[in-house]
């Protein structure tokens, strides 16, 4: 998500401009405080102009590779 706002050259609190929301709110889920549900989501990946499913693939693809690190 910090890859895709950045690549949109977006601040964190231009995003939270376009979402309505405070600056604290992109900073939390960056930075792993908090989760964003899937509307949540949705509603950020459009905010940023990406695809959420190129998204849920790249973590996916990361999520695979530490799983299989963590087996070893």
């Amino acid at each position: 998500m910090i890859e895709a706002r950045k690549e949109a050259k977006l601040t964190q609190s231009h995003l939270a401009q376009s979402l309505k929301k405070p600056q604290s709110f992109v900073a939390k889920y960056e930075n792993g405080e908090r989760r964003l549900d899937v509307i949540e989501f949705l509603f950020v990946a459009r905010a940023i102009g990406a695809d959420p499913y190129s998204i849920l693939q790249r973590v996916e693809q990361l999520s695979s590779s530490i799983s299989c690190e963590e087996t070893k």
